[in-house]
């Protein structure tokens, strides 16, 4: 059974499922890091909230990360300077570095395995890239550099190192920041219209909304549909390894990702888009076998990411018409750091504060890009598929995923049960499988 390092051994607050009518001045929507945070700082400022989960708190995506804190997000900074300029680059360093000194605060008073480790984006084939991106992260003021040899069994061609990065254990520290917080689970929000909400229990009426149910599920607003697809990636723990001393991940997108947990060692990779193929587990299998033959796998999962037409993720208002509606989403691999830069970005706006970060993460910036075509021709393509087998959400054709035995929609990324039943949004209920 597919069971994540984190989920073992954890023991998350419990919350009662919302009945009948309430009202709050912030309803936050989606149990996940992100949104638990969100009610974490919102307390914090004595504002009246509410946050509602649809199954329980860290069931979803917070559950499957491997839990990188890091500001190091591939080779971003170079192409952010060539296409969007300093001041963009610099806000995105900087709300990701803010975020990850706000982990290290908390975490000096909550258990969760916190640990300072630096970070490493490593080539097998083009070290000038590695090289572009030091001089691109070293001029907007982090002492990155370049390092020749990576304690990997792979023909590394080199790799950037950023210093004072972290990971932990996201489950614990969720368990400690979620105590005593105004959280409802169980209740699947069926339905949203201005300042107002229900699930099949419960309505509730609030002047704002902040939505981080991973993928947003409300269509009518902000194009979500057309910038953001979801990609899969796996995920195995394997004891009787190496200790590599740090956080690494390869600059290919198709490539692997490495970190330390205790006595694990968590070999991450075999990503595709979700509802199209890829190497899955068979692929990190048999590299394991290969350059680990003498260690062995305790557990395996799979994660599902966000990705945005640029790079970059969507926080700030839902769109530009709905001024008390607010969003987080696309945190494509980043999702720890992502989410904590994100919960501060979205209280302040909730607050009316100025955020100096905003512009960069607006959901209202440029949608024209190349992954636009792409995100365009998938949904065209799967909505002509002949097939009675279709995700509700917007009637795209589903794909079968032999390796886990769900279907997938490879427009979107909801998938579903062998039966039909919902596991991932942005659909809101279960696929009619014939």
């Amino acid at each position: 059974m597919s069971q994540s390092v984190w989920s073992r051994e954890v023991r998350l607050p419990g919350f009662e499922k919302l009945h009948g009518t309430v009202r709050t001045d912030v309803l936050i929507i989606g149990g996940g890091l992100c949104g638990v945070l969100c009610a974490y700082f919102l307390k914090l400022a004595g504002v009246d909230y509410l946050l509602v989960e649809a199954d329980t708190i860290g069931s979803g995506v917070t559950k499957n990360t491997t839990a990188k804190i890091t500001s190091q997000h591939r080779l971003i900074y170079d192409r952010l300077l060539r296409t969007k300029g300093r001041e963009a680059a610099a806000a995105y360093l900087w709300a990701n570095e803010k975020a990850i000194a706000e982990y290290r605060r908390l975490a000096a008073q909550i258990d969760c395995d916190f640990e300072d480790r630096d970070s490493f984006v490593y080539t097998l084939s083009d070290d000038a890239k590695i090289e572009a991106e030091v001089t691109a992260v070293n001029a907007l003021g982090i002492p990155a550099e370049f390092i020749e040899h990576v304690p990997l069994p792979l023909d590394a061609r080199g790799a950037i190192r950023f210093p004072h990065q972290a990971q932990f254990h996201p489950l614990k520290f969720l368990a400690g920041i979620a105590a005593g917080l105004n959280i409802r689970e169980h209740t699947f929000i069926r339905g949203l219209a201005p300042h107002r909400a229900w699930s099949d229990d419960a309505e509730i009426s609030a002047d704002k909304i902040i939505v981080t149910t991973h993928f947003p599920f409300l269509n009518k607003h902000g194009s979500y549909f057309l910038k953001l697809y979801q990609e899969r990636s796996y995920v195995i723990a394997l004891e009787h390894a190496a200790d590599i001393g740090g956080m690494y991940v390869d600059e290919a997108a198709e490539g692997m990702s490495f970190r330390n947990y205790g006595e694990l060692l968590l070999v991450g990779g075999g990503g595709h888009r979700t509802g199209k193929r890829g190497g899955g587990y068979e692929e990190l299998r048999e590299f394991a076998a290969a350059c680990y033959p003498n260690a062995a796998e305790r557990y395996h999962w799979a994660a599902q990411d966000c990705m945005s037409l640029d790079g970059i993720p969507y926080i700030g208002h839902y769109c530009a018409r709905t001024p008390e509606l607010f969003v987080a989403s696309g945190f494509q691999k980043w999702g720890m750091t992502g989410s904590m830069a994100a919960a501060r970005l979205l209280c302040d706006q909730v607050l009316g504060i100025q955020n100096e970060w905003s512009g960069v993460f607006s959901p209202s910036r440029s949608m024209i890009t190349p992954q636009l075509l792409v995100n365009g021709w998938e949904a065209t393509k799967n909505l002509l598929t002949p097939t009675t087998k279709r995700c509700p959400h917007l009637g795209c054709a589903l794909k079968w995923n032999a390796a886990e035995h769900t279907w997938d929609c490879p427009c979107h990324g909801s998938r579903f049960e062998e039966d039909g039943t919902l596991i991932d949004n942005p659909a809101t209920g279960d696929a009619n499988i014939k």
